[in-house]
């Protein structure tokens, strides 16, 4: 395999063109180019209105939502989350990001501090990283041992299960990005005085353990993708495309007063694929 680090001069501010490009590329993006500005905008606009019929739904029917978001450092979980709420009430539409567990935490059922952030009547939740914690990052940094991540993924199907069976909808992402678009990232990141606090020692980490990852997350898709809670694979190199396809697979998912799938729009199957479906696709993401 290619070095993915070739070319990429981490302490250079300005990659070249052709190193920005092979980053869009990478893992087998199916687009040589971004998404065109105004189209997204076009798109955004109408599905963020779709959004706002969804959320007035909710208050009167008290629908609940979880939605979950998963990837590799870098993949774009907190922009995805921040499209998604970005013309929502704050007070119904919660972003939640959980700091590591403190020294209490540590001895609670794995999956109570995850609980007391579950919807009420009318709300959706969304979580920057879950309890998925457990099968990706924590045993690959050795946070936790192989007999606490094989219990996790024994238990949080019927965990998820009782969720549904209470009438909660239950969403799973997991953003997909290539190797390249990852070092992309970290690299603007380490660039950008706004965005620097976001890159830790522990990004930085994730850069030798991308196949680390890769095996966490299959495993974790083989046990985990169930019919009451599937796994969606979003391919987020191009995070326009990316959001674009997580807002719309939550809103055809759901019924709501007022829902129109023409202004909804049709997901791009070559972006949003089923985890069966990215496990057969030979992507390196």
């Amino acid at each position: 395999m290619a070095n993915p680090l070739e070319g990429f001069d981490l302490e250079n501010p300005v990659l070249p063109k052709a190193i920005r490009k092979r980053a869009l590329k990478s893992g087998g993006y199916p687009y040589d180019e971004k998404m065109d500005s105004d189209q997204f905008e076009g798109e955004m606009l109408a599905v963020q209105k779709q959004l706002a019929l969804l959320q007035a739904d909710q208050a009167k029917t008290g629908r609940r939502v979880v939605i979950v978001f998963e990837g590799r450092d870098a993949a774009g979980k907190g922009g995805a989350i921040m499209a998604y709420l970005d013309n929502l009430n704050p007070r119904y539409n919660i972003d939640v990001a959980l700091p590591k567990p403190t020294d209490r935490e540590k001895t609670q059922w794995y999956f109570q501090r995850y609980v007391d952030w579950l919807p009420a009547a009318g709300e959706q939740v969304l979580f920057d990283r879950s309890w998925y914690n457990r099968a990706g990052v924590e045993p690959v940094m050795g946070f936790c041992s192989p007999q606490q991540t094989d219990k996790f993924l024994e238990e949080v199907p019927h965990f998820e299960k009782m969720l549904v069976n209470d009438d909660i909808h239950v969403f799973k992402f997991w953003l997909a990005i290539g190797r390249e678009m990852q070092i992309k990232r970290f690299h603007d990141r380490r660039h950008d005085p706004l965005k620097v606090w976001k890159l830790s020692p522990v990004d930085m980490k994730a850069l030798e353990k991308f196949d680390d990852y890769s095996v966490a997350r299959d495993r974790m898709f083989d046990a985990t993708s169930s019919d009451h809670a599937p796994w969606h694979v979003i391919l987020n190199n191009d995070k326009k495309r990316g959001h674009l396809a997580v807002i719309r697979s939550v809103l055809h998912a759901i019924e709501y007063e007022g829902k129109d799938e023409a202004l909804i729009g049709a997901n791009d199957p070559r972006i949003a694929v089923s985890a069966e479906a990215f496990r057969k696709g030979g992507y390196d993401m």
